[in-house]
């Protein structure tokens, strides 16, 4: 006859079986019951720390310290310490972290030759270094811990050294080594041999990387293996909100900015749940696509929030300033940002460094950021890469030779193109079209101008379409420019929206509706909403269809 399963024995079952709700409750019933085993304990930690539990985890993290050291199991115990190091690091408690720290030093000194609790301490101190900018002390550390691993056969502190490894590597410009590197340690991931948080943290630091590298089709392939991963893991919390993070990035990138900012709120969400780590990314990508729309007021609050973080909000945040015509701060933000970083981090801003400049009046400067974006790519480099480049080049060939920029502005856009990358690729046609203007191409520039604000109407950026408007000749100057906020006002006007609706739908008031209701009118010089729908579709503000507001 059979025995009954124990709590303890459902408790293992469940965890195995990922449902992990169900794995806490049996195994805090189990230690209610009669206590855990350290082991258990240990268990029982993971899956709190995957549920969002961080301070419940930390404390059943501690009691299998405890537990360990009192069976004398001391490498267990400094394992145990090593994670504490990780996880109070992590969220901000430097001093207690100091004091796990000490104290799994202290269990070490008193052991016989290497431990695998040797290289955990060393991911901590690896990730400090990167996190201040020296790549090559973490390599060191990293490359110390994976040699831990391989020797004490311990697979996640093998894939952890291998992934700081190659981290490091792509930080310091070796991209091609440092993403076969990252190559190697998902495999490990996707064959099951890496235990759930270390894997989690595999993820979410290789799509960093896939996006330092300018890597698309590696992003988009390891997304949707880490959504993949987690839709595997319903009741997991832990990771969930940096899955969503990278997806509303990827989805910004595709034109996709409704579902972009769905996704982002959904991974704000999931901070409030228990995924701290994905605050930056999911209010940075809000702010982006605030930004993309001309909702600047709503883009700053959303950086501003990405910044409480520690980390900077950059590109983003220049790019913001520029709109708002702070062209000096914009300057300021993005040169710090570019002087500060590590190799992989600097090229990952040298476009808005290119931008910002050309905007200064600095042709010189962004000629230089220009060259050195372009300077180690040929014609094996990736598709992003190579179109980041080409764009610079043809933004700052524009006032000295516009036949090399036409040249260059084309063939960005058929990189952008091929990327599915719908913004950018208007962006080029711009670019065409004001090379195509300055040669006296009146035609050709018309043309061009005419395609890309069809396709920023259709992606709702506004800032974009006054911009064309502009260029085309169609937007009056002076008082009579309808700001960004305005013409968002107009298109859902046109979309036969009552200022109620236009105040819910924007967060205002109805009587700041009201107020750009009647600017816009006087602006345009119609008597009427009808008058500005009639000019809004006359002058192909919006779509025949529904409106990507409504």
């Amino acid at each position: 006859m059979t025995a009954p399963a124990t709590a303890l024995d459902l408790g293992r079952s469940a965890y195995f079986e990922r449902r992990w709700g169900d794995a806490l409750d049996y195994l805090a019933r189990a230690d209610t019951e009669g206590g855990l085993p350290p082991a258990d304990i240990e268990l029982a930690a993971s899956v709190a720390m995957l549920l969002g539990l961080t301070m419940e985890g930390v404390d059943y993290l501690s009691r299998a310290h405890d537990e360990f050291l009192t069976l004398g199991d001391t490498d267990s115990a400094a394992r145990c310490a090593a994670w504490l190091v990780l996880f109070l690091m992590d969220m901000g408690e430097e001093a207690r972290g100091n004091g796990w720290l000490s104290r799994a030093k202290h269990l070490l000194e008193g052991m016989k030759g290497p431990s695998a609790a040797e290289g955990y301490l060393l991911i901590p101190a690896g990730l400090g270094s990167l996190r201040a900018g020296n790549p090559e002390a973490g390599h060191a550390l990293f490359s110390r811990a994976l040699d831990m691993g391989l020797a004490s056969h311990d697979k996640d502190l093998e894939a952890m050294g291998l992934l700081g490894v190659g981290t490091s590597q792509v930080s310091l410009g070796h991209t091609d080594e440092g993403l076969q590197l990252l190559d190697e340690v998902m495999v490990a991931v996707g064959a099951g041999e890496v235990s759930p948080i270390p894997a989690g943290i595999i993820y979410c630091a290789v799509l960093g990387s896939c996006r330092l590298a300018h890597d698309v089709q590696r992003a988009q392939e390891w997304t949707v293996a880490l959504e993949r991963w987690c839709g595997d893991r319903p009741d997991m919390v832990m990771f969930s909100g940096q899955c969503q993070a990278h997806r509303a990035e990827l989805l910004i990138l595709h034109g996709a900015w409704d579902d972009a900012m769905s996704v982002a709120r959904s991974a704000e969400g999931r901070v409030r749940k228990g995924d701290p780590d994905a605050t930056f990314g999911a209010w940075y990508q809000q702010g982006e696509v605030f930004r993309l729309r001309g909702s600047f007021e709503e883009a700053g609050a959303a950086y501003a929030m990405a910044a409480e973080t520690g980390f900077e909000p950059v590109p983003g945040i220049a790019f913001l300033q520029l709109a708002q015509h702070r062209t000096q701060q914009a300057r300021a933000t993005i040169r710090r940002a570019v002087e500060g970083a590590d190799a992989a981090n600097r090229r990952r801003l040298l476009p808005a460094l290119v931008d910002v400049e050309l905007a200064a009046g600095n042709l010189e400067a962004a000629k230089a950021a220009s060259h050195e974006l372009a300077a180690p790519l040929n014609h094996q480099s990736r598709p992003l890469e190579l179109a980041l480049a080409a764009q610079a080049e043809a933004q700052v060939l524009l006032a000295e030779d516009p036949a090399s920029s036409l040249q260059a502005g084309r063939r960005a856009w058929r990189l952008w193109y091929s990327l599915e990358a719908p913004y950018e690729a208007a962006r080029c046609r711009v670019l065409v079209g004001r090379a195509c203007a300055a040669m006296g191409d009146a035609d050709s520039a018309a043309m061009e101008f005419e395609a890309a604000k069809a396709e920023f109407v259709d992606l709702g950026a506004l800032p974009a379409v006054a911009e064309v408007l502009e260029l085309s000749g169609e937007k009056p100057k002076g008082e009579s420019q309808l700001t960004a906020r305005e013409l968002e006002v107009l298109r859902l006007i046109a979309g036969g929206r009552t200022n109620r609706s236009i105040a819910r739908e924007l967060y205002l008031s109805e009587k700041t509706v009201a107020r750009h209701v009647s600017n816009i009118l006087s602006k345009l010089a119609v008597p009427s909403r009808a008058a500005a729908t009639s000019f809004a579709f006359q002058h192909r503000l919006v779509n025949g269809g529904p409106l990507p507001f409504s």
